[in-house]
């Protein structure tokens, strides 16, 4: 076994910022099962399109959150929204080894060449030498391919690496203090190595 395994479900969403508070909001709350279930499907606090959606996305952003604690959650419900980004990102490179590599590899040397914009042809590469690490990757469809590099461009976007999608223009890019001093106080270094760019 490899020791990690790259997934596809980032593509279910990028940061969700609105979604992802209220999702910390019932972990914050300790809800029962019963209830979160209650809240996403009846409810439907997501404002998702069908239960379907709603269950996948509820699921992904929890699966993010609870790699972390409530001190986290706490940022996400109530922090500004450029700390409570910071930390939605800092989630989501801990539950996507894909996005968490991306960022190291690949937006890491981008920055150290000086390069002003993101290729969209340093993904398919990237793709190749993910394969190299994780067989899974190269049954990986074209369509998945396609989404998953639209939802991590997405996400460097949320986050304030990219101006945008579409001319990706790379952007000087700050980790706030309150959230290296979480990071760092957990000893969670490679996170901390990953956001401190190049």
């Amino acid at each position: 076994m490899p020791d990690f395994i790259y997934s596809a479900d980032i593509t279910a969403g990028s940061l969700k910022l609105r979604e992802s508070r209220l999702i910390a909001g019932l972990l914050l709350d300790s809800v029962s099962d019963d209830d979160f279930r209650r809240e996403i499907i009846e409810r439907n606090v997501l404002q998702a399109r069908s239960p379907a959606t709603a269950i996948r996305l509820a699921r992904l952003i929890k699966s993010r959150l609870v790699g972390f604690d409530s001190e986290l959650w706490r940022i996400v419900r109530d922090g500004e929204k450029a700390l409570a980004t910071q930390a939605l990102l800092a989630a989501a490179m801990k539950h996507s080894a894909l996005l968490c590599d991306f960022i190291d590899l690949c937006l890491r040397d981008e920055y150290r060449l000086l390069h002003t914009e993101l290729s969209k042809s340093l993904w398919p590469a990237f793709l190749l030498g993910c394969a190299a690490r994780d067989p899974v990757v190269s049954k990986w469809s074209e369509s998945t391919r396609r989404r998953l590099r639209s939802s991590v461009f997405d996400i460097l976007a949320q986050a304030g690496f990219l101006s945008d999608t579409r001319k990706r223009h790379l952007q000087h890019f700050v980790l706030l203090p309150e959230l290296r001093s979480y990071l760092a106080a957990r000893s969670d270094y490679k996170l901390l190595n990953c956001l401190q760019l190049p």
